[in-house]
């Protein structure tokens, strides 16, 4: 039988996404052995998660709680014209780490699926369609993942701006075949998608 502290925490900790009950169980060992300053400084981050987060009321990114909007929407090097969207805030990180990407960004918070009870009126799409006449958005960029829930999502925003903004530019992100990859291990999909677009030599 384990002492109740450390089942309670193996508990906790197979509650995290990916992590199964043996996982669960080597981190908490882990944590057991190690140095209890290790334990105090996760402990801290968690107690202060919550309270250190909040929701950018803009573009529904993560940022300080100490900041009124994010700092990728507020910077003035930042082109507010160009809005990228996509579905979860830490898809916006992985754009950043590019370098590329120099407008403002806009988070849906997740993408329609009606199994999951996700409908399209709990996304922050009407927030992103008052947007384009308050910030004289000029091109929309539709990143949301490739999957039948992203795709949905794409096709209804697609929809939905052009019928209140039929001048504005919609576009996605491409796809196709990433760099290394041989056809042969290439899906259907990704296949298709790299037909369709195609480039010029």
């Amino acid at each position: 039988m384990l002492p109740g502290a450390l089942n309670d925490l193996i508990d906790a900790l197979g509650r995290l996404p990916g992590v199964g009950s043996r996982t669960a169980e080597r981190y908490a060992y882990f944590l057991l052995k190690s140095d209890s300053n290790i334990s105090e400084k996760i402990a801290n981050s968690l107690q202060n998660l919550h309270s250190g987060v909040k929701s950018c009321p803009v573009t529904f990114a993560i940022m300080d709680a100490s900041e009124e909007v994010s700092p990728l929407y507020d910077d003035p090097t930042r082109d507010k014209s160009i809005v990228l969207v996509v579905e979860e805030p830490l898809d916006i990180y992985a754009i950043e780490h590019t370098k590329a990407f120099k407008g403002t960004y806009h988070v849906l918070g997740g993408a329609i699926s009606p199994m999951d009870g996700i409908t399209a009126d709990k996304l922050h799409i009407k927030e992103l369609i008052d947007r384009v006449k308050k910030d004289s958005v000029d091109e929309i960029i539709i990143a949301t993942n490739p999957s039948v829930e992203g795709e949905s999502t794409a096709v209804l925003l697609e929809k939905l701006l052009h019928e209140k903004y039929p001048e504005l530019k919609i576009t996605r992100l491409a796809r196709g075949l990433p760099l290394g990859i041989s056809l042969e291990y290439a899906d259907q999909i990704t296949l298709t998608s790299a037909l369709k677009n195609r480039t010029n030599l």
